[in-house]
């Protein structure tokens, strides 16, 4: 049996009538850029995430610029994220000028420890960038708190967040900014690259729908922007996928659930924080022997993932002499051991039985 890590085209053939048909209605009304289509999806997802505004862009990393430009980050400025995630949580920062500075995780979440984010701040501090991981919200109430304190901006990266919660309040919405990705893989896809920005202040809305353009009001360049627009393509998928969105999400949580049912208890499942909603973008264990696990399963057609493999701080794009080995030992060990497990709402029971089982065959060997 092949088991994939995902299955877009079976999403797709689930509403394929709908895709088909609002892909030719753009075609149609050559409503590529800044058209109906964009415009439509925005209002939509806005009141997804009972935000005021949602800006569309063009891709996730784009939006975290874009919310950092807006926010007026700039050369020296100090950023506190985490150093287990996708690289382009902190690329926009390092293009902005601005320097990452990286604080340990919770070992049980992987999230942000808003325990340590006080003793890493200094007069360069000027945001936070929590990252809701895998589907789970960082502690988001305990976050706004530093914040206020400190007078700090927070950005949230949203980007494997779609439909999350913390205290029955959606992601993005308790920092200053919210940033989505709607790369294919996410709980909300686009057919290529997509995101936005949602927020529930005006001004950053408005700076924002104009850095993305060009830094045009109408025709006339007021501000240095950039070209990071949402396509009408796009963005009319995503319109035609939101309404399925909530359903795909429970399907997640009950696939989810068997795995945490089945699985041995040799593996570390996914914990659930309190007072919040896990969506399960991705089903991320600690295995032991990971590697060897990984490669095992594949050869029984089972697909993995590593989520991620090395800690940013210790890639050589990003590598600083203020972080060594050992630095953030949390981050460091879960890095070793995390494994993504295939995960995705066509999946059937057979399927998961057979990855459950495989899985605790490995470790009964």
């Amino acid at each position: 049996m092949n088991v994939p890590i995902n299955d877009l085209y079976s999403q797709y053939k689930t509403i394929q009538k709908e895709i088909d048909a609002t892909i030719i209605n753009v075609i149609k009304n050559s409503d590529y850029i800044h058209g109906d289509a964009v415009e439509h999806f925005e209002k939509s997802f806005a009141r997804f995430c009972q935000s005021k505004y949602c800006v569309g862009v063009s891709s996730g990393t784009n939006g975290i610029l874009l919310a950092l430009m807006a926010c007026g980050i700039t050369q020296g400025d100090e950023v506190i994220t985490v150093a287990n995630t996708f690289a382009g949580t902190i690329e926009p920062i390092l293009h902005v000028g601005a320097v990452p500075v990286f604080v340990d995780i919770n070992k049980a979440t992987h999230l942000i420890d808003e325990n340590k984010i006080e003793s890493a701040i200094t007069r360069k501090t000027k945001v936070i960038i929590p990252v809701h991981l895998y589907g789970q919200m960082a502690n988001m109430k305990a976050i706004m708190c530093i914040a206020k304190k400190h007078n700090l901006k927070v950005i949230e990266d949203c980007c494997q967040a779609h439909g999350a919660t913390h205290h029955n309040i959606k992601a993005g919405t308790f920092g200053d900014t919210g940033v989505y990705s709607f790369f294919p893989s996410k709980n909300l896809g686009a057919f290529g690259d997509a995101g936005c920005v949602i927020t529930n202040n005006n001004t950053i809305a408005k700076t924002i729908n104009q850095l993305k353009n060009h830094g045009q009001t109408k025709k006339y360049h007021t501000i240095l922007g950039m070209n990071a627009r949402m396509d009408g393509i796009q963005a009319s998928i995503l319109s035609v996928k939101l309404p399925h969105l909530d359903s795909w999400i429970q399907q997640r949580r009950k696939i989810a659930h068997f795995y945490n049912a089945n699985l041995t208890d040799k593996v570390i499942k996914p914990y659930e924080a309190e007072y919040n909603f896990h969506t399960y973008c991705l089903y991320t264990i600690e295995a032991p022997h990971r590697d060897k696990l990984g490669a095992y399963l594949l050869g029984k057609g089972i697909q993995t993932s590593i989520h991620y493999p090395k800690p940013l701080y210790q890639q050589k794009a990003f590598r600083s002499s203020r972080y060594k080995k050992g630095i953030l030992p949390c981050t460091e060990y879960a890095l070793k051991h995390v494994i993504s497990l295939p995960l995705y709402p066509e999946m059937n029971r057979h399927r998961m039985r057979y990855v459950a089982d495989q899985l605790n065959l490995f470790y009964r060997n």
